[in-house]
């Protein structure tokens, strides 16, 4: 199904969240794409965020996050996770479309895919700072027997976790690698909701969250975010690594992310689309 707007009106885009992420998709947006068309923003601070919009073609209201789903037909998630559900609900009840990033949220909230389903209107997970999943995805069309991620990070991209204050593992001035988790992805999305997003969409994209294992390293010898993802099943075996570039504006998600949703976005109107 081709998802365009109404009368081959663009598709109406807002951004939950106008941070190191939303405000990178909202900026490539806003300089065009065609068939989108940024129409609302959302913001705690709502004359910072209409002071980030200095350079753009088009100003757009700073909206509230309930807001945002009478404004447009995509709402794509950058929040908090703890403010997922009050962004997530209202969008899928109005049939809008949701796009999100906080998909370590979405695990606590599986229900809102009952949700989509009833309002006829979906859940669209991007990629992010993972790769592989179009692969991993066709081969749980078959049997996957493991998947195992290692996941890598600079000490400041874990810094104020609040999992490592409370077993009193102090990251300052660390000299060599040391694994902060192992466990499986749901664990691991619970306790690092804000670092390990992509363990979270693996687990969806393969054989669930809690049977996928995860094991999560502070490495200062690494200056990229590295996830390492091992797949054995029936039809291959996957090694897949990636090396993120940390975002400027925010070292504990990857530069990539942000260019994923824009792919994903652009994927909702574009003719022709590549990959599962």
């Amino acid at each position: 199904m081709t998802i365009t707007g109404s009368d081959h009106k663009p598709l109406r885009v807002a951004i939950g969240g106008f941070g190191a992420v939303g405000g990178v998709v909202a900026r490539r947006v806003d300089q065009g794409i065609d068939g989108l068309e940024l129409v609302a923003v959302s913001a705690r601070d709502r004359r910072g965020a209409e002071d980030r919009m200095a350079g753009f073609r088009r100003m757009v209201p700073v909206l509230s996050l309930a807001e945002l789903a009478d404004a447009a037909d995509v709402v794509v998630e950058c929040a908090p996770a703890a403010v997922f559900a009050q962004l997530a609900r209202p969008v899928l009840s109005a049939g809008k479309i949701l796009m999100p990033i906080t998909v370590a949220a979405l695990l606590e909230h599986l229900d809102l895919v009952e949700v989509a389903k009833n309002h006829g209107t979906r859940i669209i997970v991007p990629t992010g700072a993972l790769l592989g999943l179009d692969a991993v995805q066709a081969a749980a069309e078959g049997r996957i027997e493991s998947v195992r991620m290692v996941t890598r990070k600079p000490p400041a991209g874990l810094a104020g976790v609040q999992y490592l204050a409370d077993r009193g593992i102090d990251l300052s001035g660390l000299e060599k690698p040391l694994r902060v988790f192992e466990g499986n992805a749901r664990e691991g999305a619970h306790h690092f909701p804000a670092n390990v997003n992509v363990a979270a969409v693996l687990g969806l994209a393969g054989i669930g969250a809690d049977r996928t294992r995860l094991e999560i390293w502070a490495d200062p010898t690494v200056t990229r975010n590295t996830h390492q993802v091992v797949v054995e099943a029936d039809s291959a075996r996957l090694e897949l690594k990636i090396e993120n570039v940390p975002s400027p504006g925010n070292p504990r998600t990857g530069k990539i992310v942000a260019l994923s949703i824009i792919a994903a976005l652009r994927k909702l109107v574009a003719p022709l689309c590549i990959g599962t």
